[in-house]
């Protein structure tokens, strides 16, 4: 498989996984493979219920503490997903959210270098 195939794949299911836990995906999600990292950024994550909440300050650090525990309840899932896809381990992750834009961006950190294993490959 070719790395933009590869980083495909990671988008669509990383947007079927948001959907089936927030209720809906995000606007628009780009996933890159660097080295032994994947990178997954999306927009428009928010819904229209924390979009209004985080109108205020206070509202913004609610909505942020929320979707950082929500995180936290799904990291081992969306990490086995990201493993399987990319059939290497992953290490740990890293994620966070900025509540004014609206954005998001989650790292995983593999066992491999994933980037140079798909040239020499052919992938």
């Amino acid at each position: 498989m070719s790395q933009s195939m590869l980083e495909k794949k990671i988008c669509d299911e990383y947007i079927k996984f948001q959907r089936s836990l927030v209720g809906r995906g995000p606007e628009y999600t780009k996933a890159m493979i660097c080295r032994d990292m994947i990178i997954i950024r999306s927009s428009g994550v928010l819904t229209k219920e924390e979009k209004h909440v985080s109108g205020s300050r206070k509202g913004r650090a609610l909505v942020k503490q929320l979707r950082m525990e929500l995180r936290d309840t799904y990291v081992e899932q969306i990490e086995k997903i990201i493993a399987v896809i990319a059939q290497c381990n992953v290490k740990s992750s890293h994620g966070d959210i900025s509540i004014r834009t609206g954005e998001c961006i989650e790292v995983f950190i593999l066992d491999i270098d994933l980037e140079k294993q798909l040239k020499t490959t052919g992938g």
